[in-house]
């Protein structure tokens, strides 16, 4: 078994798909090693195990709307594609989507993925509870305010086997999405801050090469004020595109949400690729780092220096806002970041090789990894970058003693020591 770039084949062949709750907390409670898998969108071992691998997609659980409350319910290997769906014809919205609609609800959380904005913290943010099979196979409820509230949205499946989430709505709305191509870097940079700010979701998308931003995308909500002064990007030197652009050069669109500034609802516009378009096997490896929203024009000029060794190896770079969200392990926790995402060609003996200059280059910006994609930061530089590793990892030794929810990857980032037998 391969995740979906097929860039690493899991160490046990032996996958169970439960078909309700209490059928995987018997897989749970009788396996010695047993580990989640969402939609495989991971680019690293965090997922697996030498145990079993559980899929959490047929456990059969409504998505289940409080409208009074404002809040939803949802089963966690239900997609996000999915659950728009279903949140858009009950006029409730997620605040925020990641570029892709098609990974797994829970996948997405306990990984600390994100969309955009200087105003959106991560996914994680809008979980409300989190319902999980601990290691004896008793199914648990964690909820916002509860002492390890923090330690459990981003917990990396080192807690427990998540089943369900609750996820905090809000009444759904419209976006407009406009693409503008080859703002100068150095307009760029001195409007940093004004740039990211300058719609509800701003991405820009680079090779680190040039003199030049390929392409900036902008995701506005309709009739919202503006978050800053309105920035006029054809002034600063880029141009409007006047037709549908893939973030790829040479690459037809058809997959990439409707631009132009047709306005249209948040969940055909936020992610950047459409919901009806199903991802092939994917022929790239990832990486991303997060940095202190202040340190971003260093950063970006010490990747720009090194753009040209990126340059055979390198898709596409894009560069996100997300606002501070308060998880122990969350990227962007406890500060406003800067997100720098790597698209590397599938080769992953040149992406290893490329990286230490990727992370030498960041390291004076304290970045933190996607926990994931690919990355060669060890422990020792983890602890120091994510205050709350140790309560973390002290947490996950009280909720699974004996080890069952650890592997090696887990082993080498987080807990700092041999696996457990």
């Amino acid at each position: 078994m391969h995740n979906w770039a097929e860039n690493v084949e899991y160490t046990t062949t032996d996958l169970r798909t439960p078909t309700s709750v209490d059928e995987l907390r018997d897989v749970v409670a009788s396996s010695r090693r047993v580990k989640a898998i969402g939609s495989r969108h991971s680019f690293n071992r965090v997922a697996d195990t030498d145990g079993v691998l559980v899929s959490t997609e047929a456990l059969g659980l409504p998505i289940e709307l409080d409208q009074a409350a404002g809040t939803v319910r949802v089963g966690a290997g239900t997609t996000h594609a999915v659950l728009a769906r279903e949140l858009q014809a009950r006029g409730r919205a997620l605040p925020n989507l990641a570029s892709l609609p098609h990974i797994s609800v829970a996948g997405a959380v306990q990984t600390g993925t994100h969309g955009s904005g200087v105003r959106n913290p991560a996914l994680s943010a809008s979980v409300a509870a989190v319902e999980i099979v601990r290691a004896d196979g008793s199914l648990d409820v964690v909820r916002r305010g509860d002492d390890a509230f923090g330690a459990s949205v981003v917990g990396l499946g080192a807690l427990g086997i998540v089943t369900a989430l609750v996820l905090d709505t809000v009444p759904t709305f419209d976006v407009v999405q406009t693409v503008h191509h080859d703002l100068p870097w150095e307009a760029a940079l001195e409007n940093f801050d004004a740039l990211m700010a300058h719609a509800y979701s701003v991405s820009l998308f680079t090779r680190w090469t040039g003199d030049v931003v390929g392409q900036v995308w902008a995701k506005a909500r309709v009739g919202d004020a503006p978050l800053a002064t309105p920035l006029d990007l054809v002034a600063l030197g880029a141009r409007p595109a006047s037709e549908a652009v893939h973030m790829l050069p040479d690459t037809a669109a058809d997959a990439v949400t409707p631009q132009l500034g047709v306005p249209g609802p948040w969940l055909d516009r936020l992610p950047h690729f459409r919901a009806e378009f199903t991802p092939s096997a994917g022929e790239e490896i990832q990486s991303e780092y997060l940095v202190p929203a202040e340190h971003a024009p260093a950063a970006v000029e010490a990747l720009r220096a090194i753009g040209e060794s990126l340059a055979d190896v390198i898709f596409v770079s894009e560069i996100r806002s997300v606002a501070a969200d308060d998880a122990w392990l969350s990227p962007s926790g406890g500060r406003d970041s800067i997100a720098f995402h790597f698209t590397w060609r599938r080769d992953t003996e040149t992406v290893l090789a490329v990286l230490p200059s990727v992370e030498e280059a960041l390291a004076p910006f304290d970045a933190r990894p996607h926990w994931g994609k690919v990355a060669g930061l060890d422990h020792g530089v983890l602890r120091r970058r994510y205050p709350r590793l140790d309560d973390f990892a002290a947490h996950a030794a009280a909720v699974d003693p004996e080890g069952r929810f650890r592997n090696a990857h887990l082993d080498h980032t987080v807990f700092g020591g041999a696996a457990r037998a």
